[in-house]
């Protein structure tokens, strides 16, 4: 079963220096029919202005994931972490039994855009850990390409997530086909960053569309024009 979600059914929100779009309910948003999707808490698409941030803030219990679209996030915590995250990078923070971070865009003319994922972990009471690295982009034409997954990658590094889930990045040539296999009783995730993209022929998306998928162990994902897309493999 593929459901479609477009990008014009997100919660959006406006606060002059934050535009967000919300996937799941998060923050004033509530809906008790959208709360997750398997261990997929949170989706956020957000633009912050430059010189402008999260301040400092606690989390607990969740399994973080950022990605840069376009500018820089500077990152720090109460574990000792500053780092600034750019396009083609991945960020992974496990909260565990509690840390505190701050958001902060450090361009003084540029602003950031960037997706953040939160996922509820397999476990409990984990040592909060932080991990960030710049992934081959290369590697993402025409293929996807697994940057956060709890399996270890032999061909490419991938950021280690305390969840049984696996989430790729691809950039599919128009025209070009990639197919996709999952074990029977899993959920396969996909979001548009960019382009239009069909599914098993009879479903597609654009910009900012997402597609949740049940039941279907097989997936034949075709790009209909340039496309960047991820795709997540849950439970």
């Amino acid at each position: 079963m593929i459901t479609i979600y477009p990008a014009a059914s997100r919660y959006s929100t406006n606060h002059g220096w934050l535009q967000s779009n919300f996937s799941f309910s998060f923050a004033e948003y509530y809906d008790p029919n959208n709360l997750q999707f398997g261990p997929l808490r949170v989706f956020n698409d957000d633009i912050v202005q430059s010189g402008t941030g999260f301040g400092a803030h606690p989390h607990r219990e969740m399994e973080i994931v950022s990605i840069v679209l376009k500018g820089q996030l500077k990152h720090q915590d109460s574990t000792g972490n500053t780092e600034v995250l750019v396009p083609g990078e991945i960020q992974r923070m496990s909260a565990g039994t509690g840390i505190v971070h701050s958001e902060f865009n450090p361009s003084d003319t540029e602003d950031v855009n960037f997706l953040q994922l939160w996922f509820l972990p397999n476990e409990k009471g984990l040592t909060p850990s932080y991990e960030q690295f710049a992934y081959d982009q290369e590697a993402l034409k025409n293929r996807l390409l697994p940057i956060v997954s709890n399996k270890q990658e032999d061909e490419h590094r991938v950021a280690h997530i305390h969840q049984d889930l696996t989430l790729y990045l691809s950039k599919l040539d128009a025209g070009g086909t990639i197919s996709f296999t999952q074990p029977e009783g899993r959920r396969i995730y996909v979001f548009i960053i960019e382009g239009e993209l069909a599914l098993n022929g009879e479903k597609t998306l654009v910009k900012r569309d997402a597609a949740r998928i049940t039941n279907t162990s097989s997936l034949e994902l075709k790009a209909h024009s340039n496309t960047h897309f991820m795709l997540i493999d849950l439970p």
